[in-house]
């Protein structure tokens, strides 16, 4: 690899939703450039939309070569070897194509009115208690969590010990190695469980139809079973849980963004895509993907064997992509945002997230007139150690009747 020096990253403390300074410092100098991150081997980093769609979609960039290497980046764990996030097609596309089914339009327009009925019902909580009411805790966590129980086949009773061992999982600092280490570990020994549970009683849930997979069709191994459960169940709730306090932060600091929406709930669909492009969810950078063979990016060389990283909140972000980057516009029309990611490991849960954050911002906006943050203070605590950013203590009060 090249001797030049790499920027140590995340070089700055960040400041609740802003995005990094440094990203707009990267994509004008260098766009491609050498970092470090707290663990693993140096490597590069895509700042500018083009090239991190290179990145994430051309096939000469392999997340399978992680393997059995000290891989950049932001957390002690590694990821398996056969989880669907460490590998390539065709091996990639054969795990996807096991659970794509629960994931299409026509499920997500059926799953819908579910959505609605467990948002309204946790928004008649919130009422019935009276403000101030914790919008995380009461909301953003429980309609998520309680969908992907019931897609999955997780019980919904256990999930106390489930969300601690995801925020382990999705730790930087917030835990020691050891323990995000034990808590994978009890999670796998968790989803192992009901796998064998669903062996003896087969439901009508996603285990069950993988568990057949398994062992009627040949289609994944055991440990390709385990490691699916582990990733559906956490990236099943964590990211629409972070992202739904997140918008309604954003909106309430730009009332007239917040207006249209009110007047317009048609906007409602592009509302959330303009979110996605504008809030910067991750704390760092994602996972590496391994040049199979030398490739330039952004004019720079890259050799075959160095790592390299897409910053996708920078993408987001690119002012040559999307004109006023910084600035918020619910009508926004264009080319469409990176949040998802890009290529064959776009987010396989994409249309879910987008139906159930569309489901809590109408339902929320709708049902809570004049919703606002009781104090910018005492009312908010920030994620700190972790790869998301977001809430998560958000008190909100509304207009009572």
């Amino acid at each position: 690899m090249t001797t030049t020096e790499p920027k140590i990253f995340p070089a700055n403390e960040l400041d609740r939703l802003e995005p990094d300074p440094l990203f707009a410092e990267l994509r004008a100098d260098a766009p491609l450039s050498r970092i470090q991150l707290p663990y693993g081997e140096p490597g590069w980093l895509a700042t500018r939309y083009e090239d991190i769609k290179v990145v994430l979609g051309d096939r000469r960039f392999s997340r399978a070569e992680a393997t059995g290497r000290d891989e950049p980046r932001v957390r002690p764990l590694i990821s398996a070897p056969g989880n669907i996030l460490s590998v390539d097609p065709p091996e990639h596309s054969r795990l996807r194509r096991l659970v794509l089914k629960a994931f299409t339009a026509r499920r997500m327009a059926e799953l819908r009115p579910e959505v609605t009925g467990i948002a309204e019902r946790l928004v008649d909580g919130m009422i019935e208690r009276g403000a101030p009411s914790d919008l995380v805790a009461d909301f953003a966590l429980p309609l998520p969590i309680t969908v992907i129980c019931e897609m999955l086949g997780v019980p919904f009773e256990d999930r106390t010990d489930f969300r601690l061992w995801s925020d382990a999982f999705l730790s930087t600092t917030r835990f020691t190695p050891e323990e995000v280490a034990l808590y994978s570990q009890r999670m796998r020994d968790y989803i192992a469980e009901l796998v064998a549970q669903r062996r003896v009683q087969p439901q009508d849930d996603m285990l069950s139809d993988l568990v057949q997979a398994r062992d009627e069709h040949d289609r994944l191994s055991e440990d390709e079973l385990i490691s699916m459960g582990q990733t559906i169940l956490v990236a099943g709730h964590e990211t629409t849980a972070s992202q739904i306090p997140n918008f309604v932060y954003i909106l309430l600091h730009h009332p007239d963004q917040l207006a249209q929406l009110r007047a317009d709930p048609d906007l409602l669909p592009r509302a959330v895509e303009e979110l996605m492009r504008f809030t910067p969810l991750g704390a760092a950078v994602g996972t590496a993907r391994y040049a199979t063979e030398d490739i330039e990016v952004g004019g720079v060389l890259v050799r075959a064997g160095e790592p390299v990283m897409a910053a996708v909140a920078s993408g987001n972000r690119d002012e040559s992509i999307f004109p006023d980057a910084d600035v918020l516009d619910l009508r926004r029309s264009g080319a469409h945002h990176v949040g998802f990611g890009h290529g064959p490991h776009h987010c396989l849960g994409a249309p879910l997230a987008r139906m159930e954050l569309q489901v809590a911002l109408q339902t929320l906006l709708e049902r809570l007139p004049g919703l606002r943050i009781v104090d910018e203070e005492s009312g908010i605590d920030w994620k700190t150690g972790m790869s998301t950013r977001g809430p998560e203590r958000l008190l909100v009060t509304w207009d009572q009747p």
